[in-house]
């Protein structure tokens, strides 16, 4: 399951630099849950043909990810807007913040915000 995951998130960032057909049997492998056989005869290609360009399609997009790093950045934001959120929950339910406490939610929040300015 977890490989599906990553094939979807690498498909979702770098697809589009993948050639036609790639892209059509590669989504045909990991969001129509297609097996090799159905895809061969419905593109006309030998199994073993969808088989090598799902593999080749997996070492292109993960090249991707290593010089681009776009998922990796997507997935640090993501976690410090939740730590954000997590923050500010916290500090509108605790009802008895003192100064401190609410200096202190408020230097890490600024400073996640600008980690995540950072990134971008």
């Amino acid at each position: 399951m977890e490989k599906i995951v990553e094939q979807g998130l690498l498909y979702d960032f770098y697809g589009e630099l993948l050639t036609k057909h790639q892209r059509q049997i590669y989504e045909g492998v990991v969001y129509d849950n297609l097996s090799l056989s159905e895809i061969a005869q419905e593109e006309g290609v030998s199994r073993q043909a969808v088989h090598d360009i799902v593999k080749r399609c997996d070492k292109i997009l993960q090249g991707y990810e290593e010089k681009l790093k776009l998922i990796a950045r997507f997935k640090s934001i993501k976690e410090k807007i939740a730590c954000i959120s997590r923050l500010s929950e916290q500090l509108e339910e605790d009802e008895d913040v003192n100064e401190e406490q609410y200096r202190l939610y408020s230097a890490k929040i600024k400073q996640l915000s600008s980690e995540i300015l950072q990134e971008l």
